[in-house]
């Protein structure tokens, strides 16, 4: 049964996003949870990356070998990472995936924590239909305990982590899931605490 779902995004934050795809992709993140990822995935994995912004991460990814399909909600830039990898770089929102049993792994850093809470779950399901068996899924969120916006007006869930890992079930049934937790500044530049949750499909 499919997800039934009006708008997995909120308009001001893709908004925000559209209008600030230059500001937004002159930022370089680096990420080591992006090199353990990708030590957990076999030669050439094909992986799904969701919120790829301006592109640097799934850059990394392609030189590391493996086959990125690279999306974003936001066509500014989906458009800035595709001149980044000199390749195209699909246009499309979460709940637009559609795909069934068609990735080694997807790769959500800091972009589901923009889904409303109440259709976060339909999402998930989304992803964990989209995987092959023993596929991997990680994903990052701004922890909190209920939504909000931030300075700059973008929205977040702030989940709790026994909130997310009750998504997470809604979800569908999951191998293992580990949730991480670190703190560091987004975009914004405020502190903020997040969650790293990696789960796998079972085979």
């Amino acid at each position: 049964m499919e997800p039934d779902m009006t708008q997995a995004f909120d308009d001001d934050t893709l908004r925000f996003y559209r209008g600030n795809a230059t500001a937004y992709a002159e930022r370089q993140p680096r990420s080591a949870t992006l090199t353990k990822f990708l030590g957990e995935l076999p030669a050439g994995a094909k992986i799904l990356e969701l919120g790829c912004g301006a592109g640097y991460q799934a850059e990394a990814m392609l030189a590391a070998g493996f086959d990125v399909d690279a999306t974003d909600g936001s066509p500014e830039l989906a458009a800035e990472a595709s001149r980044r990898l000199g390749r195209p770089v699909r246009t499309m929102l979460f709940h637009q995936l559609d795909a069934i049993d068609a990735y080694d792994a997807v790769w959500a850093h800091a972009c589901l924590l923009h889904v409303p809470r109440d259709e976060l779950a339909d999402v998930l399901k989304l992803i964990w239909r989209a995987l092959k068996p023993g596929g991997l899924f990680y994903a990052s969120y701004k922890s909190g305990e209920g939504e909000g916006r931030d300075k700059l007006a973008r929205y977040y869930n702030y989940p709790s982590e026994e909130w997310l890992r009750a998504r997470y079930a809604e979800a569908g049934t999951w191998a293992s899931v580990a949730v991480e937790s670190s703190e560091g500044k987004g975009f914004d530049q405020e502190l903020a605490q997040f969650l790293h949750v990696s789960v796998r499909k079972p085979e």
